[in-house]
């Protein structure tokens, strides 16, 4: 599998596949360099790597200007999410009505439950037409829900795991057309078995593999679902440039 930690006498090069934090290669252990606090430790979380903090403009550099909200006006309010209809100025200053899809947010988690091999789950989706392979993910219970405590509930529901660490991966858009969901992304380690509890709409299997795989998958089209990719890819680019950035 690609590295779950760096090889410290690469120089900077791409880490070795296959080798984790206190390996040996060459006669010589890999120590990778701390990355968290004692609290941080405590909580089971780390800090985003630095790639992930910087590798994208913000919002003050991408483009110039604001937009307003004039008013908006609820169509539906369902289970999920609430559409609506906002009348929006632009920053260029024309007023258009846009549809919205308001939603209170989710959590994702690329759970590793070995060195090399990690979970996902087949499915059964009636917007995408029957079964998808996914990470493990759920909403929110709330817009100011921590996404930690989300992806730690899920993971549990989902798969009956718990995890002693998680390490953000970021957070992603998933429709900025039309939607305010954001999902915030987590690599999860250091699984325990735990007590699966599904949900009645949640049907599905959990599925093994080895990461590697997952991730020829996720190349070859059969996994589709977009967290889903933008979790494999991120973790990949965690574990071959995050700890050495």
């Amino acid at each position: 599998m690609t590295s779950l930690g760096v090889n410290s006498q690469t120089g900077g090069k791409n880490p070795v596949r296959g080798t984790l934090p206190g390996s040996r290669q060459g006669g010589q252990a890999i120590r990778p360099k701390p990355l968290l606090s004692c609290a941080s430790a405590r909580a089971g979380i780390l800090p985003a790597p630095p790639f992930l903090r910087s590798s994208l403009p913000s919002e003050d550099t991408a483009g110039s200007g604001t937009g307003r909200l004039i008013h908006s006006r609820t169509v539906h309010q369902g289970r999920v999410v609430e559409v609506a209809v906002d009348r929006v100025e632009l920053p260029n200053g024309h007023q258009v009505d846009l549809d919205m899809v308001r939603h209170p947010g989710a959590a994702a988690v690329v759970p590793f439950i070995t060195e090399t091999h990690i979970l996902l789950v087949r499915q059964y989706r009636w917007a995408a037409g029957g079964f998808i392979y996914e990470i493990p993910a759920g909403r929110l219970d709330h817009k100011g829900e921590e996404p930690l405590a989300c992806a730690r509930r899920e993971l549990l529901e989902e798969v009956g795991q718990h995890a002693t660490s998680f390490k953000p991966l970021g957070s992603i858009v998933t429709a900025p057309g039309f939607t305010d969901e954001v999902i915030h992304l987590f690599l999860a380690t250091g699984l325990q078995t735990g007590q699966q509890n599904l949900e009645q709409d949640e049907v599905l299997d959990i599925v093994r593999l080895p990461f590697d795989q997952a991730l020829d998958w996720a190349l070859a089209g059969r996994i589709r679902d977009a967290k889903t990719l933008c979790g494999l890819l991120r973790a990949d680019l965690f574990h071959r440039r995050g700890d050495a950035a």
